[in-house]
């Protein structure tokens, strides 16, 4: 493979699942870890990803400093979103993972409608802050940089506390086999105790993720009762996830 076509590739991988690992760009390419480290540095001097320790994340996982219209598959996220509010009532209590596509989520909530929102992720508690019906709680603990969600023993103490009624799970990656999977060992105990504190589980999901595996397991697809693609449910990308008692919004 050439090295703008690897370098493509990072970055095709970069924007779908937001944060990657060198070892596993290496791994998918074929290529030492120092090939993929130099390929990163070029990305992120050219200003189309950031640098991290141990890999690169999206220039929209900065929620803070990106235009919204720079965000990965803003479009897809938005539609995501616009069905998600359906599922949406008042006086319901839910729970917001991190990710642009809750972000959005969040941003597009109807000022009228009145609810409880618990999210471990700081840009969606201040955009929420805005939302003068909904009550807002932060659940805390130690801030990851990259992510900008809490992590840790503080947040799962928390998590255990509580019940809610939905849950808006956000994933790197989905599988009709295996079920959610991120790379982020700290992130999949945060995930796994909001999964344990929801009453529902709803996975909004851009349909490049579908089909796609990491190597630490958040849950399997039976513990997923709504999954929300930009897609129609008739969709045939759809098709392995149709038999798995999940509803396909």
């Amino acid at each position: 493979m050439l090295k703008e076509e690897r370098k493509q590739f990072i970055l095709n991988e970069v924007r779908i699942h937001s944060r990657v690992l060198l070892t596993d760009l290496a791994s998918l390419l074929k290529v030492s870890v120092d090939t993929v480290r130099r390929d990163i540095k070029e990305l992120d001097k050219e200003n189309k990803l950031k640098k991290v320790h141990g890999g690169a994340v999206s220039l929209g996982f900065d929620y803070y400093h990106i235009p919204s219209h720079q965000v990965y598959s803003i479009e897809k996220k938005a539609a995501i979103a616009e069905k998600a509010i359906h599922l949406l009532k008042d006086g319901q209590v839910i729970l917001l993972s991190g990710g642009t596509t809750n972000l959005e989520l969040a941003k597009r909530l109807p000022h009228k409608l009145h609810l409880t929102c618990f999210t471990p992720s700081l840009s969606i508690a201040i955009q929420l802050l805005s939302k003068k019906n909904v009550e807002v709680i932060f659940i805390g603990g130690r801030v990851s940089k990259d992510s900008q969600i809490t992590v840790g023993g503080s947040a799962i103490n928390m998590l255990s506390e509580i019940k809610v009624d939905l849950c808006f799970l956000g994933t790197n990656s989905i599988h009709p086999r295996d079920g959610l999977t991120e790379f982020d060992w700290e992130i999949v105990q945060l995930k796994k105790a909001m999964i344990h504190s929801s009453k529902k589980i709803i996975s909004p999901s851009i349909s490049e993720k579908l089909g796609s595996l990491q190597r630490y397991k958040i849950c399997g697809p039976e513990e997923i009762d709504i999954l929300i693609t930009e897609l129609e449910p008739w969709d045939s990308k759809l098709e392995p996830f149709k038999n798995l008692n999940i509803q396909l919004l």
